[in-house]
């Protein structure tokens, strides 16, 4: 496998994203970072293959508009405690519900940018993201997500974006769960589509490899130590048996114990809805035993115990992501020299965040606000929904 690549300053570059697993088709995403592949990547992974295709480079684009702290300062300065609010009430009544509205948000920024399409129903133009196979049954939430969009359309109709409450409602809901805070810039405009296809060919999949994620998060402009902080929401929530029982049977990078306990509930075939927490020490508070569980082989999915573990060549290429770590300072801001392989480079950042949870918590905001700056809409494109469900 070839992963040449070089820099080129101020140059945006187009690539398909392919999923021949699941859908055995390809779309177009941007690249947030400027970048030339010199060969074509083709990336075979276990059960899933992504390929990376260089269509087009093209000088980069004005994006209409900034995303700003204070951007409803005069317009609706109250929305941001309205959605903290809606929040707080939604967390009382169900503490699962806070790593539900983090998840909308990373599954919304991850598919096109962060442009509330995953909200969308089904219409006659498109089939939205709801029914993806990575959403179908494990994204929830889009009820107080409707209920706080009411109650700020009350406040100040037509002004604040279905994408911003979202952003709003992610950070609202970390803090309250015990995790860090975050300044949210506003300004997000909602997309007037959404696609089915292009959720099930860019989002991660709980079977995914090292190699897979590195991709996955690299495609999305998300640096490679980012990746492994904003793993750290698994921290909170649950997930159904259909999604760890492969990893409870069949691999051997699981503590024995472990893995028979939840061979308990989880049989080899059927219970598929069947729940367990991700994080079996504090299921419901936002902190560091994520990694603490990774460390003592006890991630519940597969992708999750890949970050501390990983074959040889998916660690790879893992080392070659980070060493092109984009927005950390890696070749494409000013190196150019991918470095020899190491081990697992991910293994390091866990083990070190296992040890320092302050140093998680930073990391973890620090990630949520460039995810959130994923390509949104800005300026005149999209449109302020007056219903996160449908386009006006």
């Amino acid at each position: 496998m070839t992963f040449a690549l070089t820099s080129s300053g101020g140059i945006n570059s187009t690539a398909l994203i392919c999923n021949f697993k699941t859908t055995g088709s390809c779309i177009k995403m941007q690249l947030l970072e400027p970048f030339i592949f010199l060969s074509t990547t083709l990336m075979a992974v276990h059960k899933t293959t992504l390929c990376l295709i260089l269509l087009a480079a093209c000088l980069a684009a004005a994006t209409g508009g900034k995303l700003s702290p204070e951007y409803y300062s005069s317009t609706c300065p109250g929305a941001p405690a309205i959605v903290q609010a809606g929040v707080v009430a939604a967390l009382k009544n169900e503490t699962r519900m806070g790593a539900s509205l983090l998840r909308l948000h990373f599954h919304d920024c991850f598919v096109n940018g962060c442009d509330a399409s995953i909200l969308l129903d089904d219409n006659a133009t498109f089939v939205g993201e709801k029914t993806a196979s990575p959403n179908n049954k494990s994204i929830r939430g889009y009820e107080v997500i409707d209920k706080i969009k009411g109650q700020v359309e009350k406040e100040c109709p037509g002004v604040v974006s279905c994408a911003d409450i979202l952003a709003l409602a992610a950070r609202d809901s970390v803090v309250y769960l015990g995790g860090p805070s975050w300044e949210v810039s506003l300004g997000r405009r909602d997309s007037l589509n959404a696609s089915k296809e292009a959720a099930e060919v860019s989002l991660p999949e709980p079977t995914f490899n090292l190699s897979d994620l590195a991709v996955n998060f690299w495609a999305q402009g998300v640096s490679f130590r980012d990746m492994v902080a904003l793993s750290g929401a698994h921290t909170i929530g649950m997930a159904r048996c259909t999604t760890f029982r492969d990893h409870i049977y069949n691999d051997s990078d699981i503590e024995p114990s472990f893995a028979r306990s939840l061979q308990q509930f989880c049989p080899p075939r059927g219970h598929d809805d069947v729940l367990a927490p991700l994080d079996l020490r504090t299921p419901a508070q936002f902190d560091n035993s994520y990694y603490v569980n990774l460390v003592n082989y006890k991630g519940l999915l597969h992708s999750d115990q890949e970050l501390f573990h990983g074959d040889s060549a998916d660690r790879s290429l893992a080392r070659t992501l980070y060493e092109s770590d984009r927005p950390s300072g890696g070749f494409l801001n000013g190196g150019g020299t991918i470095k020899p392989f190491m081990d697992n480079p991910a293994a390091a950042i866990v083990r070190n965040y296992a040890d320092e949870p302050a140093v998680f918590l930073d990391d973890f905001a620090k990630g949520m606000i460039k995810m959130g700056e994923i390509k949104p809409l800005t300026g005149s494109a999209g449109e302020i929904r007056k219903f996160c469900g449908k386009v006006n």
